[in-house]
């Protein structure tokens, strides 16, 4: 998991754009989200070094389930409100190759009440692939949570 998010990922994308000599500005987020379940199915792959980014851990989806074998979003089973989602790849990218073409641009706050103490919540926006148009999924609220209430 992230215990300061926002930190951390400014400073993910400062320290790539410093080694590949990118421009600060003109660069951003891509993530994806992996078929990895915990730390040992990452480390049992060969080649899964990442050289820019991270992986992340201990985020819920709600209001939409994940298919794990189609890697894509689908709609949420009955009296399961929150799903865990495997492994998010995040890595840095230049926004000028960044392409969301059938993905759903998925608000991602530190709890499920979508804010903090002091009103703040949104940390970044997750790319979650879909089949379906991203609009169906903001009127279901769809949202990744790093902690979810029990």
């Amino acid at each position: 998991g992230l215990h300061i998010p926002e930190s951390y990922l400014t400073a993910l994308v400062q320290t790539t754009c410093r080694r590949k000599g990118w421009p600060l500005d003109k660069s951003t987020m891509c993530t994806f989200v992996t078929k990895y379940k915990n730390v040992d199915d990452i480390s049992k792959e060969k080649g899964n070094t990442l050289m820019d980014g991270s992986y992340v851990s201990g985020l819920y989806l709600e209001g939409a389930g994940w298919n794990s074998d189609l890697s894509q979003l689908e709609r949420q089973k009955p009296k399961e409100l929150v799903v865990d989602l495997p492994f998010l790849q995040v890595v840095p990218i230049e926004s000028s190759r960044l392409k969301s073409q059938g993905a759903f641009r998925t608000p991602v706050y530190t709890t499920s009440q979508r804010r903090n103490a002091a009103g703040v919540g949104l940390v970044f926006e997750a790319d979650l692939s879909t089949n379906i148009h991203a609009s169906f999924w903001a009127l279901q609220g769809v949202a990744i949570v790093m902690n979810k209430s029990d």
